[in-house]
């Protein structure tokens, strides 16, 4: 029970516990407990190397500390095995993204051990701050002498967990601990690179002018070639004085060339992924395959360089910071998904430019589709009252609603008319875009000008949705009141849609909640849009003989074109349709109540209660708060789904150190001096 009692770390009580002789889990416990004091408040990195000179200073002044410190540092390098720490910690063990997030997952959840073999399994339960970065790089080259002295262990026999994986020559034995773990582990990593250099998934994407140099068939020969050199001079000591001959230079000169060019083979897979669509789990694999090209690099350094020290302090704080990212899901998802978001948002980009009207006669067709768009709203409005007078149950009611609505989506999208909501996280991609380069005046006055075309835009696509709905749903209104004797609903379902959209209640909530959702359809369909040109669907389409042999040679690349050219449009429709019907029925079966408000459906169901209730409603205060909620949601509508995808097409056009205030100055100054402009074209377009 003693061997795990914890007691203070105060530097006395850690010198009297350090006992080579210790059961190993208890060793483990002391450098656990060691660097904890540290670290100390974890305030100030020199305050850390302060106690550094302080614990050396002890062990100078006290009689036979020095030598039972090296001797439990002996023992504590011999029963570990280093390789697999410098060869593998924070990388993956799986080669695909979900079975790595799923690692990760099980990292942060479950708890590790401190009786292990393993240092990769130690080291962040030792190393587990990102201040510890930190204080390493402090550490100066006279102190990082005096700790390697302390440190160094000569040759030494290797624990039975690591003697399996050591080289077969000779002349190993005149290695130093350390240095045979760093050569083992530059094998480790060269033959991972290696491996996934030859994978299919990646090698059939390199460029073929790459491939011919065939940088990844020789590599373990040069790496082999290296460790041959690197023994050689081991043994005639000439790395005693810090210099390196022809052989050893000349064998790392080749190795490092040959490591570029893996790395260059491997980059060229990147330009095949934005012509062909982007895989994450192949983002993956071409990250791990650098950093370990990367890893190779820092290891190699640790051995030859002119200044070992310093590399090796370069190379734990690398280790604690990929410890504290190999724990991250952010970090996971944000940095294989970056080559994602980049594409859908290109994507969107494309599409968005088709929704910015820049002349008088681009207003007008945009005006046009926007009436299309809210006539044909206003007969999804009349079917989405015919089923809630269904009364079927929640989950049944959401369903056959996202279906009306997917259909409705679908059949403006293929009439070509306009759903205004649907703009603004398409049109925001585009805009970004535009944010590259102000560095100019003539840049900054034509991002402004496209401010003013896309909230033209967007206010001709609203009114051009709301004016029609209006009194197409009152015209369906009065046509059911003559021919069937009853209104599109009745009154008392009138009083409840003024309930619900009354400007007092959550309605602009639910509204800027609806904006998420139009940002998330937007999304989707950059994903399915990139997954469809990623299988190369088109192609499989035209050309698959099942597929021609069922529709013909000549059907079949008609609907190829056909999916090609709209599987993003149909990818948002039908995602939007299903989440603006499911998304209130899974929400009140948690009792969430959350609910959608959607400018256009809004508008027509308060022109139906209208129709309903008669010209009396106008001389209601409930009817006026609605109609005071209707521009309200539509301008949350617009402003949430646009705010999100433009900070999302930011960061993947890796837009940084936009100078907000002046572009807001900018765009004060053309609302003062032209603000028609915002909302009708000028006479000069």
């Amino acid at each position: 029970m003693a061997l795990f009692t914890r007691p203070p770390h105060d530097l006395p009580a850690l010198l009297a516990r350090l006992d080579p002789e210790a059961a190993l889990v208890a060793r483990h416990l002391w450098l656990i407990d060691f660097f904890d004091w540290l670290r100390g408040d974890q305030v100030a990195p020199d305050a850390s190397v302060a106690r550094i000179r302080l614990f050396l200073d002890a062990l100078d002044a006290t009689p036979g500390l020095l030598a039972r410190a090296q001797a439990w540092w002996q023992a504590l390098m011999v029963s570990v095995d280093t390789t697999t720490l410098l060869a593998d910690y924070g990388f993956a063990s799986r080669s695909a993204f979900m079975s790595e997030l799923a690692e990760r997952v099980r990292l942060k959840l479950l708890p590790s051990t401190p009786e292990t073999l393993d240092a990769a399994v130690l080291f962040p339960l030792v190393l587990d701050s990102g201040f510890d970065a930190e204080w390493i790089a402090a550490i100066d080259e006279a102190l990082m002498l005096r700790l390697l002295a302390l440190l160094h262990t000569g040759p030494a026999a290797r624990s039975s967990s690591s003697s399996s994986s050591a080289p077969s020559n000779t002349q190993t034995s005149l290695l130093t601990v350390w240095q045979s773990s760093v050569l083992q582990a530059i094998i480790f990593c060269t033959s991972q690179v290696r491996a996934t250099g030859f994978s299919p998934e990646l090698r059939l994407r390199m460029s073929a002018d790459k491939l011919e140099r065939e940088p990844f068939h020789t590599l373990s020969n040069d790496c082999d070639a290296v460790r041959d050199a690197y023994l050689a001079h081991v043994e005639s000591g000439a790395l005693a004085g810090g210099s390196a001959d022809a052989q050893l230079q000349a064998a790392l000169q080749q190795f490092r060339e040959r490591l570029e060019h893996c790395r260059q083979a491997a980059a060229s897979v990147y330009t095949h992924l934005e012509d062909h669509g982007i895989s994450v789990n192949l983002v993956f694999r071409l990250r791990q395959l650098r950093e370990r090209v990367l890893r190779i690099r820092v290891l190699l350094d640790c051995l030859t360089s002119a200044n070992p020290s310093a590399s090796t302090a370069r190379l734990l704080g690398q280790l604690v910071v990929v410890g504290q990212e190999r724990r991250s899901l952010r970090a996971l998802v944000a940095s294989n998904s970056s080559l994602l978001a980049a594409k859908v948002a290109e994507r969107s980009s494309e599409t968005g430019e088709r929704y910015i009207t820049r002349t008088t006669a681009e207003y007008n067709d945009m005006v046009a589709k926007a009436a299309g768009g809210g006539a044909l709203t206003s007969l999804t409005t009349w079917f989405k009252f015919m089923l809630m007078g269904a009364a079927l149950a929640p989950f049944w009611d959401g369903f056959w609603s996202s279906i009306i609505y997917a259909v409705s989506f679908i059949a403006i999208g293929l009439m070509h008319w306009t759903l205004a909501t649907k703009q603004p996280a398409m049109t925001a991609p585009a805009m970004a875009a535009k944010l590259k380069d102000l560095s100019t005046p003539d840049a900054l006055d034509g991002f402004v000008d496209e401010v003013t075309h896309l909230v033209r835009s967007q206010v001709a696509a609203v009114l051009g949705n709301v004016l029609v709905v209006v009194p197409a749903v009152v015209l369906i209104s009065g046509l059911l009141l003559v021919l069937s004797g009853k209104p599109m609903i009745d009154a008392k379902e009138a009083v409840n849609v003024l309930h619900k959209l009354t400007l007092l209640g959550p309605t602009l909530l639910f509204a800027a909640f609806t904006g998420v959702l139009l940002f998330a359809s937007s999304i989707i369909a950059g994903w399915v849009e990139n997954w469809f040109v990623l299988h190369r669907l088109k192609s499989a389409m035209r050309y698959n003989p099942r597929i021609t042999a069922v529709l013909g040679p000549a059907r079949a690349a008609r609907w190829a074109l056909f999916l090609r050219n709209n599987i993003s449009g149909l990818a948002s429709n039908i995602s939007l349709g299903f989440l603006l019907g499911l998304i209130p029925a899974f929400a009140d079966f948690f009792g969430l109540g959350l609910q959608v408000r959607h400018v256009t459906l809004s508008a027509g169901q308060l022109a139906a209660a209208c129709a309903s209730l008669g010209w009396d409603v106008l001389q209601t205060s409930a009817f006026w708060w609605c109609v005071a909620s209707i521009p309200l949601i539509g301008a949350l509508n617009l402003s949430v789904s646009f705010y999100l995808a433009f900070r999302l097409a930011l960061q993947a056009h890796n837009v940084t150190g936009v100078d907000r205030a002046r572009i807001r100055t900018a765009i004060w100054q053309r609302w003062r001096r032209a603000p028609l402009s915002f909302f009708r074209p000028t006479q000069q377009a």
